[in-house]
């Protein structure tokens, strides 16, 4: 985990945007990743309660995958792995902030949760290679986030409902493409845009 305290993160190698925000002791530092930990589980419980219902399906479109994608590019691997990971363990011990203000394991959709702890961690290290620096390699980062959260959320909907895998890609997978797309898309615009403005003010 990073204790620099400049903006020369802009043009390290490996940096990530939560890099940048200033840190002048390692103990300053300890406590902005603190917050960034905090914020970030905050931000994507907030953002599961954007919700809307998909007829015939348990998993409804919420703003939860996108967040959790913009906090792996953020913060690198490490500390979105630790915000995911809080996220997701308050939301199992009943903290009720899971999509539509759900808590538990039991829920068909929960394989998600945990596809979004992996795909933060994928993103974040991809990103610290670069992968949120322009818009075709944001794309294509996101691409993987979004195929690592279906690849463990599909197969758990089948198994916790006991749909066929046909009947599990229907339900919770086909409906979302057009929303992750259109996710996919607002990304390429705003992680490149954030490091042309830090560049700026470096």
């Amino acid at each position: 985990m990073s204790t620099s305290a400049t903006t020369t993160a802009t043009v390290r190698p490996g940096a990530v945007l939560a890099d940048v925000l200033p840190a002048s002791t390692a103990a300053r530092a300890r406590l902005r990743d603190a917050a960034l930990v905090l914020g970030g589980a905050a931000l994507t419980g907030v953002a599961a309660q954007l919700a809307v219902p998909v007829p015939g399906s348990p998993v409804p479109v919420t703003g939860q995958t996108f967040a959790a994608l913009l906090l792996g590019a953020g913060l690198g691997p490490r500390r979105a792995l630790a915000s995911m990971g809080l996220y997701a363990a308050a939301g199992v011990a009943g903290m009720p902030w899971f999509a539509e203000g759900a808590s538990g394991a039991a829920m068909p959709s929960f394989g998600y949760v945990i596809g979004m702890l992996l795909a933060a961690v994928a993103v974040g290290a991809l990103a610290r290679r670069g992968g949120d620096r322009g818009a075709l390699r944001t794309a294509g980062t996101m691409a993987v986030g979004t195929a690592i959260i279906y690849a463990v959320g599909v197969p758990y909907l089948a198994l916790a409902t006991g749909m066929s895998a046909g009947q599990a890609v229907a339900a919770g997978l086909v409906p979302f493409l057009i929303g992750d797309a259109l996710k996919a898309a607002l990304a390429m615009g705003a992680l490149p845009a954030a490091w042309k403005l830090v560049g700026r003010k470096s």
